[in-house]
């Protein structure tokens, strides 16, 4: 299984954002919590206001009941059920609670403050504890009970202020909700300054992968431009390495070259001498030294093309080089009524050295030329990215699928009647392989075979 690919420059956004998201969101429930404990505690500190108003204004009369000396004079206390509320209550063992005083906005109500309320407020006289309670409207409220004791009677007095806390609610939510939205804005601004700087901060990278890429299709001889420190020495590894690709393809060309010769000065003398004498004998050493000469052109046809498929930047102009062909053919085989029609759709650059697509290109065309009954046409093409297609037909005999399969095979000669080795599509199909390509037999519309040629395809 292919291992799955992941882009540096998402994984950096991806991950950048993430962690800037996190930081947004725990900020904005840290402002939010922020915001509404300032909310709650002005409200608290109004409430606390009117506990200690009423504190002050608390009377013992001599036969010991409780009168104030003035009400607090916000009007929202006259209103019937404003929302904001106060009640005195005397805190008795025998009843528990009786209400001595209250405000107007209660009407014929009375604040009901849970037992917990009143007992932790009873425990701590002078000191106010907090609470959310159920108003006289259903409403919650936020009430404050602070416990007194008033001279000249025996029980404690529990002066209670409430007020709707809905409204503080809703500025909190509209907090929240504005908050949201700048947050949101902010993480869409940063993610773009995330992108920005990702792509600012890898543009020497791309710069260097274009340069290489230059390179590998013959448009530049090294990796060149200017690189931030960081970035350098790997231009320059990438420059030594092709330094040393261009030099092992060179000693192999060399010792191609060297051992072509050495193999093919005693394989003529053979040849030579086995013609120069009759017999039996004679005839066996002149069809196995010839059967020799083939395979060391083969295989040193398929080791010359596996160092050029090797070599960086190598390219060749398809057009060019099979017009030449198709020229050449036309001459040779124009005399035997054969026409060969050549068509190039665009500018087509083989990612190989010109002397192997020759060799393959010419092994098609002049297979096509011997079986043709006249017409032969070849066609070059862009197939899928990074692919180039070279099609040759004729309108000979053609072959069946079995047949087709059989041509393939090194050596195979299906018709002892024309000249050849058996040799030529079987190298098409190795050199073929040797770039990454292949070479496929089918039916031609001109009623004979078609072969379809596969390369790799470079850049102008």
């Amino acid at each position: 299984m292919t291992p799955r690919r992941h882009s540096l420059v998402l994984r950096l956004i991806a991950t950048g954002a993430i962690w800037a998201a996190a930081l947004l969101v725990a900020g904005g429930i840290a402002l939010t919590s922020l915001y509404e404990r300032s909310v709650l505690g002005a409200l608290e500190s109004r409430l606390q206001s009117t506990v200690n108003a009423l504190v002050a204004a608390s009377e013992t009369s001599d036969a010991g009941e409780v009168t104030l000396a003035r009400e607090p004079t916000d009007p929202e206390y006259s209103l019937v059920f404003s929302g904001r509320y106060w009640q005195i209550a005397d805190w008795r063992t025998e009843d528990r609670l009786r209400v001595i005083a209250r405000s107007r906005s209660l009407w014929d109500e009375r604040l009901r403050p849970p037992d917990r309320l009143m007992e932790a407020a009873a425990a701590q006289p002078g000191t106010p504890i907090t609470m959310k309670i159920v108003g006289p409207d259903d409403e919650p409220l936020r009430v404050i009970a602070q416990a007194v004791i008033l001279s000249g009677r025996p029980d404690m007095v529990v002066v209670l202020a409430a007020e709707d806390q809905r409204p503080a609610d809703r500025e909190v939510r509209r907090f929240g909700l504005i908050s949201l939205g700048l947050i949101a804005f902010f993480a869409i601004a940063l993610v773009a300054g995330l992108v920005l700087q990702v792509r600012f901060g890898l543009a020497p990278l791309f710069r260097m992968r274009q340069a290489v890429a230059a390179v590998r299709e013959g448009q530049a001889e090294r990796v060149e431009g200017q690189f931030p420190s960081e970035l350098q020495p790997l231009g320059d590894e990438l420059n030594s390495l092709i330094v040393h690709s261009r030099e092992v393809v060179e000693r192999a060309r060399t010792h191609v070259g060297n051992l072509a010769h050495a193999l093919k000065t005693p394989i003529a003398v053979l040849l030579n001498e086995s013609r120069s004498e009759k017999g039996g004998f004679a005839e066996l050493v002149e069809r196995q030294a010839d059967t020799m000469s083939r395979q060391v052109d083969h295989h040193l046809r398929r080791a010359r093309a596996a160092a050029h498929a090797k070599a960086v930047g190598a390219k060749t102009d398809v057009c060019t080089t099979l017009d030449d062909l198709t020229r050449t053919l036309q001459r040779i085989y124009g005399r035997q009524g054969i026409t060969i029609g050549f068509e190039c759709e665009g500018d087509i650059y083989f990612r190989g050295e010109r002397q192997d697509l020759e060799e393959m290109a010419g092994n098609l065309l002049d297979n096509a030329c011997k079986w043709s009954g006249g017409e032969v046409k070849a066609t070059a093409r862009l197939a899928d990215e990074g692919k180039l297609e070279v099609i040759v037909e004729d309108d000979g005999p053609g072959m069946d699928a079995e047949r087709r399969e059989q041509a393939l095979q090194r050596g195979v000669r299906l018709d002892e009647s024309t000249p050849g080795s058996g040799l030529g599509l079987s190298i098409v199909g190795d050199l073929a392989a040797v770039y990454g390509g292949q070479l496929t037999l089918g039916e031609s519309e001109l009623g004979g075979l078609l072969a379809r040629l596969e390369l790799p395809s470079r850049k102008r």
